[in-house]
C-alpha cells in the first residue's frame, strides 16, 4: 500500500480540548476528533515508499527555533460555492511561515511539484456536506475565538489512513525544533 502523507504541527492537548469543547451547533457536520487536530505545513498525498523515505530524511535538515502560536477565530472553505470544511484559525506569524517555507523547499527538493494553494494556517474542526445544517451560528459563535498561546517545539510526517469512519492519522516521524 503506497503510504498517503502530509506534515503538520500537532497543538498540546489543552488546546485539543478547548477546540473539541467549541465542536458543536452544525448538524450533520462530521466534527474531527482529537487524533484528528493538527495544523497542515504541507499535504504530500500518496507518495512511493522510496521518495517517503528521502523525504523522512531530507526533513531532519529544516532548522527552525521554538515559536509561540494561537488559535484566534474561525472560518470556512469552499469550492465552487459549496462549503466543504469548518476550521479554527491560526494567528499568523512571521516563524511559523518560514518553518512551513523550509518544509516546502525540502518537498520540492524530494521531488514534488510545488504547492499551488496558499497557505492558511488553520485546525479543520469538521467535515461538511450539502446536508449539513446552518454554519451562521457556528460562525459568529466561534468567530472570536481565542485559545491561549503555545510553543511549537516540533512538527511532524504524518501518514494519513483512510478508514469507512473517517481518517485516521498516524505519526512516523517527529522533528524537534532546537
Amino acid at each position: 500500500m503506497v503510504p498517503r502523507l502530509f506534515i503538520a504541527i500537532r497543538p498540546p492537548h489543552a488546546i485539543r480540548n478547548a477546540l473539541l469543547d467549541a465542536m458543536q451547533g452544525v448538524e450533520r457536520a462530521r466534527w474531527q476528533d482529537d487524533g484528528q487536530l493538527h495544523l497542515t505545513l504541507r499535504f504530500l498525498g500518496e507518495t512511493d515508499h522510496h521518495r517517503a523515505n528521502d523525504l523522512a530524511s531530507a526533513l531532519a535538515s529544516v532548522s527552525a527555533s521554538p515559536f509561540a502560536l494561537s488559535v484566534r477565530g474561525s472560518g470556512i472553505f469552499e469550492r465552487k460555492g459549496t462549503v466543504h470544511t469548518l476550521w479554527a484559525g491560526v494567528e499568523p506569524s512571521e516563524p511559523l511561515q518560514r518553518l512551513q517555507a523550509r518544509i516546502e523547499r525540502v518537498c520540492q527538493q524530494v521531488g514534488f511539484a510545488p504547492e499551488t494553494r496558499k497557505f492558511v494556517p488553520h485546525i479543520t474542526l469538521a467535515r461538511l456536506n450539502a446536508s449539513a445544517g446552518p454554519l451562521a451560528q457556528f460562525l459568529a459563535r466561534t468567530g472570536d475565538l481565542r485559545f491561549g498561546e503555545w510553543t511549537v517545539d516540533d512538527f511532524r510526517l504524518y501518514e494519513s489512513h483512510l478508514d469507512p469512519g473517517g481518517a485516521r492519522y498516524e505519526p512516523v516521524v517527529r522533528y524537534p525544533l532546537a
